[in-house]
């Protein structure tokens, strides 16, 4: 048995991301790795983080913004790399789904014409192979009449299959990261229930590993492998799906399960909530960045910084109470 440990595809190694004219950074710190095959759900609160750090992977923050330490892909810095080589990797190598399917494909093009611009790396392949090709994908993603949708404009569509279509455009890219941030957030929850099964069987057909974003803790047990709860910019706990869901170590991982409507027993009239919000990057509490909404802080939580630490094999979190 090769028991070689292969190097991550995705390395986050101490990342802070400071927005244009922001007198802080939104994201602080941040290290983490995304294995061969591996699909992270990276969760938490609007303000997080978490769409930052997706943008920062893919070279799509602001002008003017700044990320210190290292966003590595396969080796390569992404964060220091020139924009011509980052675009080159984006929709081949590494491929996106965004949050708003009605702002993901361009209104003014037919599918076809936009899914076979998908494909422009394929140089194998001619005009009409790659329609073919799309079509199929189309197909594959539960869209009835393919070669139909192909010769459509988005306007004509609903909110459901366009996520659909973003879905297949990724996949026609083979990509060996995907990124996913947030994909059901604008859909009901029939047709978010249909992509969720929809991007369950797309695991199969990453070559890599998956990033998926999202704040809604049943979708991580559904289809994640390993999670990283963020908070107020900061990664505050890590582990196996299971290990984090049966037996979250850090405060706002337990708050954050409390508020579940899955994990909820008996008939209620309302949903729990944490009380207070999330701070804003420049105005964070001395200590630990949960302590004022923290139902257990003691002393030392309102004063120092906690360390993100080993909470057992394969684990981490960032809390005064985890070790004592």
């Amino acid at each position: 048995m090769n028991n070689l440990v292969r190097e991550p595809i995705l390395s986050l190694d101490d990342v802070s991301i400071t927005y244009p004219g922001a007198p802080a950074p939104a994201v602080r710190g941040v290290t983490l790795d995304v294995a061969q095959g591996e699909t992270l759900g990276l969760v938490g609160e609007s303000g997080s983080g978490k769409s930052s750090l997706a943008a920062a992977i893919i070279g799509l923050l602001p002008d003017g913004s700044q990320i210190g330490g290292t966003v590595r892909f396969e080796g390569r810095d992404l964060a220091h790399m020139p924009a011509r080589t980052l675009r080159a990797l984006r929709g081949t190598e590494i491929a996106t789904i965004a949050q708003d399917p009605f702002t993901a494909l361009n209104p003014i093009m037919r599918i076809g014409r936009q899914l076979d611009e998908f494909q422009h790396w394929r140089g194998d392949l001619n005009r009409a192979e790659r329609r073919a090709r799309a079509t199929d994908m189309l197909a594959q993603v539960g869209l009835s009449d393919p070669e139909v949708r192909m010769t459509q404009y988005p306007h004509q569509m609903s909110g459901g299959i366009l996520q659909r279509i973003a879905i297949a455009a990724a996949l026609l890219a083979e990509p060996k990261l995907l990124i996913a941030d947030e994909p059901t957030t604008a859909l009901d929850a029939t047709t978010e229930a249909q992509i969720l099964g929809i991007m369950a069987d797309a695991k199969a057909r990453v070559r890599g590993a998956t990033v998926f974003i999202t704040h809604d803790i049943s979708v991580v047990e559904r289809l994640c492998d390993r999670v990283a709860v963020l908070y107020a910019g900061e990664l505050v706990e890590s582990g196996t799906v299971a290990q984090v869901l049966e037996a979250p170590k850090h405060p706002y991982t337990q708050a954050l399960l409390a508020c579940d409507p899955a994990r909820i027993g008996k008939p209620t009239r309302s949903l729990p909530t944490i009380p207070g919000t999330v701070p804003a990057p420049d105005n964070l509490p001395q200590g630990c960045v949960f302590a004022p909404r923290c139902p257990v802080a003691i002393e030392c939580c309102e004063t120092i910084r906690p360390k993100l630490e080993s909470a057992g094999p394969g684990r981490r979190a960032a809390c005064h109470l985890v070790n004592t």
